[in-house]
Parts: structure tokens; C-alpha cells; sequence
């Protein structure tokens, strides 16, 4: 009787031990399951579209044109992106998302990636869960005014009331500036730009303030744009550029080198008329690496991305170098390159890639 309470116990005791064990490795697999993070770029592949996060109402950026058609400088980066991972820059669905609903959609994945006029900062980078690339514009706040107000100078608003989109850190620099120099003001808060601007136009605010370059886009297309002035403080600093979610390196990685992809190949010289001649005969290594060609009877270097090796060739093509994204979407609103922070680097500029190596 005693031998078999004893060997009752003994499977009790390995039965409740392999409870605990499975237990465990449950609770681990779980674990690294939620750390390993989604791969949207898979998604994206098996899809055949990527989904992308634009605004539909800043012109030079994102806008819908008379065509019924989304374009801008944002725009193309949503079509180089799938230019690079699906080998076709028309497969995009554009989402378009208020200042205030952006950061959400990208969280709930309704969208696969955000790129609309957003400044990379700590709280966005840290506290939001979201992986910014390398800018593609430098921006900074400005404020607009009419000409016939008198304001020449922030200092000289004091009682003004300043219209402003909410939920951005236009907002919250606004009030830094006004606030933390002690002069009196009233914001005047909405969600979207066309009744912001109604509001501006009607005189129900005294200025309106967000970057510079939305001031100039918005500017440009009034009927008298020299009856409103942009003020010349600049009141910010404002990278702008795409972002991801947290833990979707795949992901993030394909779009980091399709921006730094864009700048490297305006420097090398080489642009959507020109690559693929460019390709079939790379003038150094660093070329037919940024290409995904081999260099004097070599292989291709194949950085793992996880998507073709010229993957940089169908960007160029399809879509151009930075240079000429730029110049088709900014210029014309007199948004000039030269002495500016887009600049390239080598004139003085931050529009800088480092190394395909």
C-alpha cells in the first residue's frame, strides 16, 4: 500500500512539473511572438498593393488633381516604395487622413505605412510606436499674414488670433512661441485645412500658421497670392518624411533605403532617362551596387531586403531621383533648393545618403 501511495505521488508530481513546463514555454512563445512584431512587408507582397497614408489637400505634397488623381512630392515616395517592392509604381492605394486621424490609422494597420507632411519628434518616435526614415524635407513653422494687416514681425501680433490645425506640433509650437515671449493670443483650432482656410480668408483669424512649405502651397493658389505675406521668423524646426510602425523592420528598411536610394542616385547622376543605361554599364562599384547590377563581370550585391536586388532601378525609372521629384512638385511653388536645407550636401545642403555597401 505504501509503494503505491509513493508511486501515486511520483506521477503527480511529474504530471503537475510538465503543467508548469508547458506553461512556460507557452508564455515564451507568446512572448517572442509580440516582440518578433508584424511583417507588413510580406503583407504588402501577398497583397500585390500597397496601402498608403497621404494628405489629399496640400498642394506640392498630396492633393487630388483635376484628373481625380492623387500627386505631390509625398505621393511619389508612396509610388516609389511600390515601385521598389512590387516592381510597379501604380499599385498604391492612397488612404487620405487629417493631421488628427493619421497616427491612429497607422496603429490599427489601416494603413502600411504614413507619408504626409509629418514632423519626426521624440513623443511621435517614442511614446507613439511609430520608426521615422530619413527625412525628405526640411521644413520649419512659419506664419502668414495678409499684407494690408500691418504684422511684420510675431512680436507685433500681440491680441491676434491665429488659425491652426489641431493635433499637431504646429499647435503646440504656437503657443510655445506666443506664450513663452508673453504675448497675448487666441488660437482658433480645426481639424482640416479647407475650413481653416475659410476661416482665414474671412478674416475670422489674423494669421495662419503651419510649415513653411504649406504656407507657400497654400499661398500659390490664391487669385492675388501678393496679397497675404509669410513672415520671415521661422518658428521650428520640422522633419518631415515617411514612418512605419515599431517592430516592422522589414518593412522600414525597404522604404530607409528607397529615400536614401533617391538621394544617392541624384548625386551619382543618374535619373529615370538615363538608368538604364546607367545599368548595363555602372561607372564604379558604387553604382552598380545602388543599381543591383554586377561591376566588371561581378555579382550583384544583394542586401537582404527581401525584395529584388535592383529594386532601386524601378524607383528611377518609374518615379526619378530626388532631384527630380523635387523639382516637379516644389519648385513651382517657389520652393527652391538652392541655399536651403534640401540642398544636397555637397552644396551645402542635408540631403545626404549614406553609403550601398
Amino acid at each position: 500500500m505504501l509503494n503505491y501511495r509513493k508511486r501515486f505521488l511520483i506521477v503527480i508530481s511529474l504530471l503537475f512539473s510538465m503543467l508548469i513546463l508547458f506553461a512556460c514555454s507557452e508564455e515564451e512563445s507568446s512572448t517572442e511572438s509580440s516582440s518578433s512584431g508584424s511583417n507588413t512587408l510580406t503583407t504588402i507582397i501577398d497583397r500585390g498593393e500597397l496601402v498608403c497614408g497621404v494628405n489629399d489637400n496640400l498642394t506640392g505634397f498630396g492633393v487630388i488633381n483635376s484628373a481625380g488623381e492623387f500627386e505631390g512630392f509625398d505621393i511619389d515616395y508612396c509610388k516609389a516604395v511600390a515601385a521598389a517592392i512590387l516592381g510597379d509604381s501604380s499599385k498604391v492605394e492612397y488612404v487620405p487622413l487629417t493631421a488628427s486621424a493619421r497616427f491612429e490609422a497607422l496603429a490599427a494597420e489601416e494603413i502600411d505605412i504614413l507619408i504626409r507632411n509629418t514632423t519626426w519628434t521624440a513623443s511621435r518616435d517614442r511614446d507613439l510606436g511609430n520608426d521615422f526614415t530619413a527625412p525628405t524635407f526640411y521644413d520649419g513653422q512659419g506664419m502668414m499674414v495678409k499684407a494690408s494687416s500691418g504684422y511684420d514681425s510675431i512680436e507685433s501680433m500681440a491680441g491676434a488670433t491665429v488659425c491652426v490645425l489641431q493635433g499637431t506640433t504646429t499647435e503646440l509650437n504656437l503657443d510655445d512661441r506666443f506664450t513663452g515671449s508673453g504675448i497675448a493670443y487666441t488660437p482658433l483650432t480645426f481639424e482640416t485645412n479647407d475650413p481653416l482656410q475659410a476661416a482665414y480668408e474671412e478674416g475670422r483669424c489674423d494669421g495662419w500658421t503651419t510649415d513653411k512649405s504649406g504656407l507657400a502651397s497654400k499661398r500659390a493658389g490664391f487669385s492675388n497670392p501678393s496679397d497675404h505675406v509669410v513672415l520671415a521668423e521661422t518658428l521650428s524646426k520640422e522633419p518631415l518624411g515617411p514612418l512605419t510602425r515599431d517592430n516592422d523592420s522589414e518593412l522600414y528598411d525597404v522604404v530607409q533605403w528607397v529615400v536614401f536610394g533617391m538621394m544617392q542616385a541624384e548625386e551619382s547622376g543618374i535619373s529615370s532617362s538615363n538608368v538604364s543605361s546607367m545599368a548595363a554599364n555602372p561607372t564604379d562599384p558604387g553604382m552598380a551596387r545602388l543599381l543591383g547590377v554586377g561591376f566588371d563581370g561581378g555579382e550583384p550585391t544583394d542586401f537582404g531586403f527581401g525584395i529584388p536586388v535592383d529594386f532601386m532601378q524601378n524607383v528611377i525609372s518609374q518615379v526619378g531621383n530626388y532631384g527630380e521629384v523635387y523639382d516637379k512638385h516644389l519648385v513651382p511653388l517657389g520652393l527652391t533648393r538652392e541655399g536651403s536645407l534640401n540642398a544636397q550636401w555637397t552644396e551645402g545642403g542635408l540631403i545626404y545618403a549614406p553609403p550601398f555597401r
